[in-house]
């Protein structure tokens, strides 16, 4: 019985059923086995079609109209929805999560696009500026970043250079972070943390 129910679960009919459990060949223990890989497959098919509706329903609430297709051509490979659950965990309920959520509902894909053209920009910029030995505390690093703390307060919330300077040490802290940096050049990372640094102290 508890073969037919288990077979009956997983889509078999019962003449299909029957045909196998009276089959002379039939070996309980292989059918466990390939009811468990069946079960497996099912559960990860579940599994993958349970996170697509939460990325849709999330998409949905936030006003999000771009597929999977063009974030990859705005962003390549880099997905910002992979951080997305790390995001609301961290900081749901803030003020600064509040207003990003509510500003970023609106974007579309030609605003995103403008964002990460200017931000791609700053970037290269300072890449440029470490790699000619400019030190973080020149007026030309502190210039730039200053222009990447105003994008943050434009697009996303109010960045206060505080604030600015918190997120500087987690470019540092946080490898995944720091990597997105140092591909650009390697101890970007760190210099940027530096001139954000630098730019919140020549503004007091």
């Amino acid at each position: 019985m508890r073969q037919i129910l288990f077979f009956k679960t997983l889509g078999f009919s019962l003449d299909a059923i029957a045909g196998i459990i009276h089959d002379p060949s039939f070996d309980k223990r292989e059918a466990l086995a390939l009811q468990r890989r069946m079960l497996a497959e099912r559960s990860a098919q579940l599994l993958r079609m349970t996170d697509a509706i939460d990325r849709e329903i999330d998409a949905i609430e936030k006003g999000v109209s771009m597929d999977a297709e063009e974030m990859f051509d705005v962003f390549g490979d880099f997905d910002p929805a992979t951080y997305e659950d790390e995001a609301r965990a961290r900081w749901s309920g803030t003020d600064s999560y509040s207003e990003s959520a509510r500003r970023t509902a609106r974007y579309g894909k030609d605003d995103w696009r403008a964002i990460k053209s200017e931000s791609d920009a700053l970037n290269a910029e300072l890449a440029e500026l470490l790699d000619a030995g400019v030190a973080p505390d020149d007026s030309q690093a502190m210039d730039v970043v200053e222009k990447c703390r105003k994008l943050i307060d434009d697009r996303f919330y109010p960045c206060s250079r505080e604030m600015h300077v918190a997120l500087g040490e987690m470019y540092v802290a946080d490898a995944r972070f720091a990597e997105n940096y140092d591909k650009l050049k390697p101890g970007l990372a760190q210099y940027v943390c530096d001139a954000i640094k630098a730019n919140a102290a020549r503004s007091v």
